[in-house]
């Protein structure tokens, strides 16, 4: 492994050595020649709604990876599995070269993040892999999935999600009634969209749950699993609660405001509210444990 003592400039700002530099520089070259064209091209894509989260996840990734380069530079001995490093190396340049020359979006996708990959592995070994792992697993949220998986799927969500807003702004008082997935309330008909309700959405979702777990590091085994699990159902009710934003937009604004700037912010409505679902589990969950633990405690003082 290349050590990476950094040196101070004149302006206070911690640089690598001049050889950490060399030895990098054809590799970010070889990168920016590689990858800036598929990142150009994923952003038309990222433009639209269901793959809006793509730029959100990427940078998410980078972070924690940048989050734990001191972790790898502390890395002692040599790096080990780079014969390893290599195979996956090739293995993701083919999927990459597939993916970009038939413009197959989910190869190239892949053939990024496992060229990534390959050079953690190449250049500091399995172990810096191990570290950084959930990074790169946090980067498949970003590959878009077979469009007939996606219609396959999508249509019972749509359909779960139209029945419960229906129900619930009924219950509420209001004049709405469903056919298939299309709402009519008032005068106004909504067709609930993929982006609205899909599974693009619903694994945004999930993306972003288990980036929180995984921020927070719980050391509890049981809030870790509960939280993971009930992410699906929370990734619903935030979908139900977008639809429901949308429909109340446009009963009370009319359509024009409901398909305008309004719709966007009922995106956001979404992820704020999947967040703050997420974040009253989590406490609820923590005073389980801490309850739980209060009372083994206790069990365990009482016992001579």
């Amino acid at each position: 492994m290349t050590p990476m003592t950094a040196q101070s400039s004149r302006f206070g700002v911690s640089l690598p050595p001049p050889g950490v530099l060399l030895d990098w520089l054809p590799i970010v070259l070889g990168c920016l020649l590689l990858f800036v064209p598929t990142l150009v091209a994923f952003s038309d894509i990222w433009l639209h709604e269901d793959q809006a989260h793509g730029p959100i996840i990427l940078c998410l990734s980078a972070w924690l990876i940048y989050r734990s380069a001191p972790e790898i530079g502390a890395l002692p001995g040599a790096p080990n599995g780079v014969a390893l490093g290599w195979v996956l190396f090739i293995v993701s340049m083919l999927f990459y070269i597939v993916g970009r020359s038939q413009e197959v979006l989910s190869a190239e996708m892949l053939g990024f993040i496992g060229t990534m990959a390959s050079l953690i592995i190449i250049k500091f070994g399995l172990r810096a892999l191990r570290i950084v792992w959930f990074a790169f697993f946090f980067m498949l949220f970003m590959v878009p999935l077979p469009g007939t998986l996606v219609t396959m799927l999508t249509m019972p969500m749509k359909m779960a999600v139209s029945y419960a807003t229906e129900h619930l702004l009924f219950w509420a008082g209001f004049p709405i009634a469903r056919s298939g997935v299309i709402l009519q309330i008032g005068q106004y008909q909504l067709l609930v969209a993929d982006a609205c309700a899909g599974l693009q959405t619903l694994l945004a979702l999930e993306s972003l749950g288990l980036f929180y777990l995984n921020v927070v590091q719980h050391t509890s085994a049981f809030r870790n699993i509960a939280l993971a699990i009930l992410i699906i159902p929370i990734s619903f009710t935030a979908n139900v609660m977008r639809v429901m934003t949308l429909t109340l937009i446009t009963y009370f604004f009319g359509d024009a405001a409901g398909q305008g700037f309004l719709h966007g912010f009922a995106g956001m409505v979404l992820f704020v509210s999947a967040l703050v679902l997420i974040l009253s589990l989590d406490t609820f969950l923590q005073w389980l444990v801490r309850r739980h633990e209060a009372k083994r405690a206790s069990v365990v003082k009482a016992t001579p």
